[in-house]
């Protein structure tokens, strides 16, 4: 019989929507060819008539423009008036071109066109150029006779009748055109409803086509399934379909599920049963003969044997316990060892093995009738926690089913926890009896227990009450802990802040000293030159004011400095450099500095060095030499008349304080700066030592100064290791008295300050006592070269500075030694001047400038253009420690913080001229 073709649902569908589909594909494709073609047509009116009506409009437009600048030329004589008309001229036939080819399928239209053509033309041969000739050549009277007939009016009314014409005649054609437009229309709207008609009806056809022949399927496949439902539970029916589609496939599930299902049932009403068998069984033999009886009557088994594990000397064996239709013969055997016959090796291997060609040797299932051989051997063990505690073989005159084997492996599954508790159950008999003889002894131990039960619940409730307070304190802890971590993050932050604080007051203080210093430059060297006049054109009072001008700047200086030194010493970032220092020229040193003062001030000065103060300490020499020149300063200030004595001693053993003991020195020194002065008060000998304070208001007004020394001393003295003592009385008097550790084993911990490695100028109150330090060491010049003024003569000297203030001083300052002078305001402008010029001697060379710095400028010079050995002194407002080393790094010969000191720098430059 041959296949009956497969048609399905699915292919039922989509032939169905196909058929839709292309009625609706033809349907579109037919409303689409009349839209367009309605489109074309509408398009031709809207372009073409519209593109008509635009042209004649500017026809007409140019005629109206000549005739319109035709007349305003004869009324006015303005040649402007003719502009409208020869453009009009001149343009309207372009018009009227374009307009005659858009009629080129209306040959009435153009004919009409050629006639208004040639009355505009008549127009213009007989109106407009012989008028506007008669007004060029100023022909008034032929002018007036020619209005007076004015045949130029009947050709305009004649055109203007010709164009009305033939507008009405173009709206006719527009009209017509859209009235064939609207039938068109009208008739793809009936063939639309048609389309839409035909489309409809053929889907309402398929649909009902193809949902009749699944429906009534489906109806045949529910009768059987309500047939089978109102059967309870009977499930012999199954479902019969005749249709080859999805419907028939579910149809055969369905009866397929229904067999799982009919299986399913006897299986768990089986396992139901074995289960119930097991109750009330107190012994292993009884429940083995019960399971073999039981599954035999499910299975169909003719013959069945049970073997359950013993352990002997030999290990583990397995006894037979049961049997079912057993003839006690020879051919069965009742023992196996583990792997001995398929009994063993199912125990072995812990699997289940099944035999269907059995040997004819194997023990034939007796009957009434006689003995048969089994078709089938069923051998499977049992398991309990993945160890064999039994072995059951079944034999059946047919071979057993998938089912039945399921059956028996399912019974097994449960059926070791079974055996085990059997096995179980009877050690527990026989353990029972036995437990029974040890219970009076049992007693008698469980009295002595609960007496040593209650005292270890004595034990354990101390235990539990220190428990408790070991919590507790515990507890505590780490609340402190908390209330700890808390302090210490807010003082982290707060030392962080500290320290922002500290880096923006810095930051302040090197830019406030960079930004008055470049000022200052400029002022103290011309106020300088100013001051010595050596061109004698300056009255004496000039000379004062350059001379307190000068003061007044190297006062600000002074300050400038004072704010530095204590703004680092208060931040800890005040270099100390430790190095012998040779005591014995200290007393020349002082007499070299302040001996003009005390001449000035008409005040003796007396200088006192005890013998035993060593030739060489250890300490920091320029913050020494700064504590000494501030207080001699202070001490000639306020010192109007008397002396300033200075006493240089050692400090006698006996004298040593408990503090100055604690200290690892090789000696102390005491320096005492004694003056004759004014005193000061015993309720002020704190205050004087704090920044900005003196001791009153009129100290400040009568002497001057920012109270900044001594704090600056006071701080000093307590970086070297050592401290200012103050003994004063009004009147009469004061002495500063330094006592100061030689250090030879280096810095003390005593105060626990952070050095930094930054440099500050030197301080010194006295303005008239001031002492310019280089901050570099200068090597000695001979005094032959420092008389030979002739060492500057002719020298070439470049001036690189962004300041105009600062060249113009530097460059009279110099021009006056008789050298050349040559300028630039940036790194970039020295670098061409350099290139393009003669070489220059020296070059002074300014830090902070725009496009191009000095740091960079150097490294060029002595990078790309080769100049090693060129003097570059380095010029600039920033006096800090690290912006020397900066210069220095990137190829300066020398080094001058500003404001400059013409000596100073005249000093330096013969230096490295000679040199």
């Amino acid at each position: 019989m041959e296949k009956k073709m497969r048609f399905g649902i699915k292919s039922k569908i989509i032939i169905g929507y196909l058929i839709v589909i292309i009625c609706l594909f033809i349907a579109f494709i037919v409303l689409n060819s009349q839209i367009s073609s309605l489109q074309k047509e509408r398009n031709f009116i809207i372009d073409h008539d519209i593109e008509v009506h635009d042209l004649t409009n500017r026809i007409e437009k140019h005629l109206l423009d000549m005739e319109t600048g035709q007349r305003g030329y004869i009324i006015t004589g303005e040649a402007s008036y003719l502009e409208p008309y020869n453009s009009a001229a001149s343009s309207w036939e372009k018009d009227y071109n374009a307009l005659y080819q858009l009629l080129n399928n209306n040959p009435n239209q153009q004919e009409k066109l050629e006639k208004i053509k040639g009355s505009i033309q008549d127009w213009i041969e007989a109106a407009g150029e012989p008028t506007i000739a008669l007004k060029k050549e100023n022909n008034t009277k032929e002018l007036q006779q020619f209005f007076e007939k004015d045949p130029g009016r009947q050709y305009m009314d004649d055109i203007r009748s010709q164009f009305t014409s033939f507008r009405n005649v173009e709206k006719k054609s527009t009209e017509t055109r859209a009235t064939e437009l609207d039938e068109k229309n009208q008739k793809i709207k009936i063939g639309l409803y048609g389309l839409l008609f035909f489309v409809t009806l053929i889907s309402l056809v398929i649909a009902v086509v193809l949902s009749n022949s699944i429906v009534n399927t489906i109806k045949e496949v529910t009768q059987t399934i309500k047939r089978i439902t109102a059967s309870k539970g009977e499930l012999k029916g199954r479902i019969k379909v005749r249709s080859n589609d999805e419907i028939k496939d579910l149809g055969l599930a369905t009866n397929a599920l229904l067999e799982n299902i009919e299986e399913r049932n006897w299986l768990q009403t089986n396992l139901a049963h074995a289960v119930t068998m097991y109750q009330g069984i107190a012994s292993v033999d009884k429940l083995a003969e019960k399971f073999l009886f039981t599954v035999s009557e499910m299975t169909g088994a003719s013959f069945g044997a049970f073997y359950v594990r013993e352990e002997n000397d030999k290990g583990n064996l397995f006894v037979k316990q049961a049997a079912f239709a057993d003839q006690k013969s020879e051919a069965g055997r009742a023992s196996f060892l583990i792997g001995e016959g398929l009994i063993g090796q199912a125990a072995l291997e812990k699997r289940t093995f099944v035999i269907n060609d059995v040997p004819d040797t194997y023990q034939l299932i007796a009957s009434g009738l006689g003995d048969v051989k089994p078709k089938s051997i069923f051998i499977v063990p049992v398991l309990f926690e993945d160890e064999v505690i039994a072995v059951i073989e079944l034999a059946s005159l047919h071979e057993f089913t998938a089912l039945e084997q399921e059956l028996i492996s399912q019974v097994i599954e449960t059926f070791g926890l079974t055996i085990n508790g059997v096995i179980r159950r009877m050690e527990i008999a026989r353990l029972l009896k036995e437990s029974q003889a040890m219970t009076e002894e049992l007693q008698a131990q469980s009295e002595e227990l609960q007496t040593q039960s209650e005292e270890l619940q004595m034990q354990s409730e101390e235990l539990r009450m220190i428990n408790e307070q070991l919590e507790e304190r515990t507890k505590d802890a780490e609340e402190k802990s908390f209330e700890l971590e808390a302090a210490k993050e807010d003082l982290e932050e707060k030392a962080h802040q500290l320290e922002l604080n500290s880096q923006y007051k810095s930051e302040f203080l090197a830019n406030m000293s960079h930004e008055l210093r470049t000022p200052l430059n400029s002022i103290l060297i011309l106020s300088e030159m100013l001051e010595e006049n050596a061109a004698k054109t300056l009255s004496e009072d000039e000379e004062e004011y350059a001379r307190i001008i000068h003061s007044s700047g190297k006062d600000l200086l002074a300050l400038i400095n004072d704010i530095l030194d204590l703004s680092k010493v208060e931040s800890g970032k005040l270099d100390v450099l430790l190095a012998e220092m040779n005591m014995s020229e200290l007393p020349d040193q002082i007499e070299r500095n302040f001996s003009h003062v005390a001449e000035q001030k008409k005040v003796q000065l007396k200088i006192n060095k005890e013998q035993d103060v060593p030739d060489i300490i250890h300490t920091d020499e320029k913050r020494f030499q700064q504590i000494v020149k501030n207080l001699l300063s202070n001490a000639f200030k306020f010192t109007e008349s008397g002396s300033v004595t200075v006493s240089i001693q050692r400090v006698a053993d006996h004298r040593l304080t408990t503090a100055m003991r604690t200290i690892d020195t090789d000696c102390w020194l005491e320096i005492a700066v004694a003056d004759t002065g004014i005193g000061i008060p015993k309720e002020k000998h704190q205050l004087i030592f704090e920044a900005f304070q003196q001791a009153d208001g009129a100290t400040v007004r009568k002497y001057g100064g920012t109270g900044l020394g001594l704090s600056i001393c006071s701080e000093f003295a307590k970086l070297l290791g050592g401290w200012i003592s103050l003994s004063s009385e009004v009147g009469k008097g004061s002495t500063f008295t330094l006592y100061l550790p030689s250090l030879s084993n280096g810095l003390i911990d005593y105060e626990k300050v952070n050095f930094a490695y930054e440099e500050v100028a030197v301080s010194v109150e006295e303005p008239e006592a001031e002492i310019t330090e280089i901050d570099h060491p200068v090597q000695p010049v001979e005094p032959s070269l420092q008389d030979d003024e002739n060492v500057f003569q002719d020298k070439r000297v470049l001036i690189v500075d962004d300041d105009q203030r600062n060249i113009f001083a530097l460059k009279t300052a110099l021009a006056k030694q008789g050298m050349t002078i040559m300028t630039a305001h940036n790194g970039i402008e020295c670098l061409e001047m350099m290139k393009n010029s003669e070489p220059f001697d020296l070059i002074l060379m300014d830090i902070m400038m725009p496009q191009m710095d000095g740091y960079e400028a150097m490294q060029k010079i002595r990078g790309e253009l080769k100049l090693v050995d060129l003097p570059i002194i380095a010029l600039t407002a920033k006096a800090m420690k690290n912006d020397r080393e900066k210069c220095l790094e990137a190829g300066a010969s020398d080094y001058i913080s500003k404001p400059l000191d013409l000596n100073q720098l005249f000093s330096v430059m013969r230096v490295w001229l000679v040199n």
